[in-house]
Order: structure tokens, then sequence, then C-alpha cells
């Protein structure tokens, strides 16, 4: 079934007037419809409304409430601002006529400018040495939840493997912080439109819950409600996602039913590609 799974086909589009487009939704076994999947679609949409020669530079978007897995999305965008060298873009995910989710993103022609980075890829076990999260689901199958176990070809389209899964996804007390390698399984196209909406759609994996780690708490727990916020996303570099990209997070505060994430994508030459922030509920109920 994993042949029948492309991420691609997620970020295709139906254009039902100019600035509205219609997609379907994968249903990953979730309490909501994935926020990935909004996150990539609404970023297609803009970039459908943005002229040849810009690429998103970065988006700040808000969840405002729980999609439905099972029906469309129609995204309707708001052309803000066309400047010379930026122009912004602001999406609106809609479901049943009520707004979900907003997204602001802003795009760029290409410049040369003064560079530097100040971030050093962690050094961890190479992708090759680490098992897939998916492999580390199919072997516990059995603990997993119905709707999860009913999605889980859902899940494979994107390589995951996050170093020490095993204490990663247990409920043990451990510092807030997570290494993932992450990479498409198809061939992606060389389209940067398509790499970036694949990215930020793989960037809302485990993310949150990273959060969760400092309080032993895990992502299983019945009692436990969790969802985001909102999320950034900034693309410093060209993103290819047909390499092993690292995904680092760390959580620097959780208070107030809220736990805060940043993150650093680093492809395997140890360039910074793009950096993340979320924000979620965590509530124990």
């Amino acid at each position: 079934m994993m042949s029948e799974v492309k991420l691609a086909s997620l970020m295709e589009l139906e254009t039902i007037e100019y600035g509205i487009y219609r997609a379907q939704s994968w249903d990953l076994g979730f309490r909501a419809l994935f926020g990935g999947q909004v996150l990539g679609q609404a970023l297609t949409a803009a970039y459908k409304t943005v002229e040849t020669g810009r690429f998103a530079h970065s988006f700040h978007s808000y969840f405002l409430l729980p999609g439905d897995a099972k029906k469309q999305v129609v995204y309707d965008v708001e052309v803000v601002r066309d400047g010379n060298s930026f122009c912004t873009r602001r999406v609106k995910a809609v479901q049943d006529g009520r707004t979900i989710f907003y997204m602001t993103a802003s795009f760029q022609r290409e410049e040369q400018g003064m560079e530097h980075q100040f971030a050093t890829m962690p050094d961890v076990l190479p992708p090759e040495k680490v098992t897939s999260d998916i492999t580390f689901y199919e072997a516990n199958f059995d603990k997993l939840a119905r709707p999860m176990r009913e999605a889980l070809s859902y899940h494979r389209p994107v390589d995951i493997r996050t170093i020490d899964a095993v204490n990663a996804f247990s409920a043990k007390k451990r510092d807030p912080q997570r290494y993932i390698w992450l990479r498409a399984r198809e061939t992606m196209s060389g389209s940067e439109t398509l790499n970036q909406a694949a990215l930020a759609y793989a960037s809302d994996y485990h993310f949150l819950s990273t959060s969760l780690q400092p309080h032993g708490v895990s992502v299983s727990d019945r009692d436990l409600r969790i969802a985001t916020i909102d999320h950034a996303m900034w693309f410093h570099k060209p993103v290819n996602f047909n390499e092993w990209l690292l995904y680092v997070t760390e959580s620097p505060f959780s208070g107030n039913a809220r736990g805060i994430v940043k993150g650093q994508i680093f492809n395997q030459r140890g360039e910074l590609i793009a950096s993340t922030m979320q924000e979620g509920l965590m509530r124990k109920v």
C-alpha cells in the first residue's frame, strides 16, 4: 500500500477559481486533522498566487479549530502585498464553512547578502544506523490504538527515524530534546514549492510532544489533551527532501497548560536549512 500513498499527491490542489483551492485529507489516526497537512497545503495554495522567481522564506500560522480528517479542506488565499523584493499572502483554511486555520506567508526574490551560521549540527548516529519509526510502530502494532493501526500506511511517505525512539516515546522523564532524521520515501521533484511544502508537513511530526518529555507523560496517555496553537517556520536555504535532514527539537519552557518548542533542521553537510517554532496546548484531564 505504501506505493499508493504519495506525499506529492497530498499537495495537489484543485483550483476552484483564482485564489480558492480544494485539497484532499489524510486520516493519520489522530484525534483531529494532522496539522502538518494544513501547513503544507496552505503554503502550496499561497505559492499558486505568487509569480515565478519568488520563494517562501517564512510563514506564521494559527490553528483555530480542530480539522476533520475525513473531509476535504478549502484554502482561500488573500493577496496582501506584492513588492519589488517581497510579497505577502494570507491563507484561510475552511471546513464546513468554518475557518480552522490561518497562515501568513512571505516570499522573496533570491538576493546576495551577508551570510553567517551560528548553529552547530549535533553529532548523532547517522540515519543508516537508526531504525525507521514505522518499523518501531509495526513491532508494537498490538499496542497501538485502532485508528492508528488503520492509518499506518499514511505515515509511510516520510521516512522518520527518531534517535533513541524507545525512550523518546515512553513515559520516562527525560530532557526536553529530540533528534529526528527525515526524508521523503518517494522521489521529490526539483520544485522548491513541493520540497518546502513537504518539509512543512514533516515539521509537525513529534514536535510538540518534545514538551512532554520532562514530565514523564506519553503522547498516548488517555488523559492527555495536546493540540497545536501556532506554528512558524523560516526557510534559510533551498530544501531537498530527497536527502536526509536532521530535525533538532527542544522545549525551553512549559506552563499554564502550554508548551513551546523550537526546532532547527540541518542537512548532512551541517548547513542550517530551516528553523521552526511551535506552541501548543498540553492539558491533563
